[in-house]
C-alpha cells in the first residue's frame, strides 16, 4: 500500500475517531470499530490493520483502540454485511 494511501487512512481514521470521541456515553472505541466494519471496504480494513501491527504512529487513541479491536479473534476482521445485502 502506497505512503499516499496509508497517510489517507490515517487521517479518516483520526476523523472517525474524533467523531466517537465526543460522544460521551458509550464505548467510543467500540462504536468507532462497528463503523469501520461496516463502512471500509475490506482493503481499507486491512491496510490500516497493517499499519496498526507496524505502530500505529499518527492514530488518535479512539481510533487506534478501535482497529485493535478489528484484530481480535472471533472473525472480526470481516464486514458484518452479508454478501446479498443487510437482508441476506
Amino acid at each position: 500500500m502506497s505512503h499516499n494511501t496509508v497517510d489517507t487512512l490515517v487521517k479518516m481514521a483520526n476523523q472517525i475517531g474524533q467523531f466517537f470521541s465526543a460522544q460521551k456515553s458509550g464505548d467510543q472505541a467500540a462504536s468507532a470499530a462497528d463503523h469501520l466494519r461496516k463502512f471500509w471496504d475490506p482493503r481499507m480494513r486491512a491496510g490500516i490493520i497493517d499499519y496498526v501491527a507496524q505502530g500505529g504512529d499518527g492514530l488518535n487513541p479512539v481510533a487506534l483502540e478501535a482497529v485493535k479491536r478489528l484484530t481480535k479473534p472471533g472473525g472480526m476482521r470481516g464486514s458484518t454485511l452479508r454478501s446479498g445485502g443487510e437482508d441476506g
